[in-house]
């Protein structure tokens, strides 16, 4: 049987080259154009493929879109990176069973949001 997977995801950008920046910078990503309007990055680096579309939109949970979550090993470290190079935290750190994630929005203005363990408080 055949079951299809998720293999692609797009996303609209406002401003491709901030976007482009952003990242590069936080997340080591490479992207390749297609025209003016339209950039993909690799599922090597980002864990699947996808692109960015010229539009004057933006993806966001409080307009119904779907929410992309990363994950990260330091949670601390990776919100310092995304706010140095533009991101904006838009929901704070907070704790969930079994972990502890924030909300952040890029150049663009799409949300997403970084997960990770929770914090080991044994001592």
């Amino acid at each position: 049987m055949n079951t299809p997977t998720i293999n692609y995801l797009e996303f609209p950008c406002q401003d491709m080259e901030a976007t482009r920046t952003f990242f590069g910078t936080v997340f080591g990503w490479e992207f390749t154009d297609y025209g003016p309007d339209y950039m993909s990055f690799s599922g090597q680096q980002a864990g699947v493929d996808g692109g960015f579309f010229r539009s004057e939109h933006s993806s966001s949970t409080t307009n119904g879109a779907a929410l992309v979550v990363f994950f990260s090993e330091n949670l601390e470290a990776t919100m310092e990176k995304i706010v140095a190079c533009g991101g904006i935290i838009v929901q704070p750190m907070f704790d969930f069973p079994g972990g502890r994630r924030f909300h952040f929005s890029e150049p663009s203005g799409n949300e997403f949001a970084v997960w990770g363990a929770a914090e080991n408080t044994d001592g």
